[in-house]
């Protein structure tokens, strides 16, 4: 069984290698997934470093004010690595307000590939010093969301329409130190005003409201059940005593009584 384990681990390891040499899943990201167009516009004038909104769908809208020359996107692997962040619908924004698609910031001289571990967005040569915004769409996960912070400052996510996270066995969010908004549109807004690089990972586990009564009715159930099986039980006890008490098996004689005379002579 060693062997055979050995063997699986040294094939796995030649697997990755040869994946490594040969750029499986590197090199220029198709313009097809960058110039694809977002479920909904990006909206470009929030004043925050990072705004994220969740879509319905799981997939998430990220807008990013970058101060560099490039932005590095990954997720961590949980083994001390990092995996490329999927994106598509990539678009950045000049401080003047013109936006271009991912192609058109290759036409400028900047670039979006993959490597093995990270995705990078290179900014076009003529972006000024000032800072611009990159935008793109990615995926994640139907009830939580956790992502890397790219960016130093201030935050905002977005849940779609009727998730909340007050419950805590059911919803939280880090790091703490946030404030909630409700719009509108029903949407939970998360703020921190300022995140920094000592937080790697900004995370939020939200619940569906309506499923609270899910939970709610499936509890009252449960304990419904539990109830009446106590209840069943306790009759049946019951109904075996007063059995056993007719067929005299329970009859209580003072045996004691019968049989004591008081005390031996002498002891009166």
């Amino acid at each position: 069984m060693n062997r055979r384990l050995l063997l699986a681990v040294c094939a796995l390891a030649f697997l990755g290698v040869l994946s490594g040499c040969l750029g499986i899943g590197t090199g220029p990201i198709p313009a097809e997934e960058i110039d694809s167009e977002p479920a909904e516009s990006y909206e470009w004038t929030n004043d925050r470093s990072t705004r994220i909104t969740i879509q319905e769908n799981t997939k998430f809208r990220t807008i990013i004010t970058v101060n560099d020359s490039s932005i590095q996107l990954f997720r961590n692997d949980g083994f001390g690595g990092t995996n490329p962040l999927s994106i598509s619908a990539v678009r950045y924004r000049y401080p003047g307000g013109e936006i271009i698609t991912g192609t058109e910031i290759r036409e400028r001289g900047g670039e979006i590939r993959q490597t093995q571990a990270e995705t990078i967005i290179e900014l076009p040569s003529d972006a000024p010093d000032e800072t611009g915004k990159i935008a793109f769409t990615s995926g994640g996960s139907r009830k939580r969301f956790s992502l890397p912070t790219y960016a130093d400052g201030s935050y905002e996510i977005i849940l779609p329409p009727n998730r909340r996270i007050d419950i805590p066995v059911f919803g939280t969010a880090s790091p703490g130190g946030y404030e909630t908004e409700v719009d509108t549109e029903d949407r939970l807004h998360l703020q921190w005003a300022n995140i920094d690089e000592s937080t790697e990972i900004v995370s939020v586990r939200f619940y569906l409201q309506r499923d609270l009564y899910v939970f709610g009715g499936i509890a009252a159930f449960v304990l419904l059940v539990g109830l009446g099986g106590l209840l069943r039980y306790r009759q049946q006890i019951q109904r075996l005593r007063a059995q056993r008490t007719e067929m005299g098996l329970e009859v209580e004689t003072d045996d004691d009584d019968e049989f004591d005379d008081g005390p031996p002579p002498g002891m009166g």
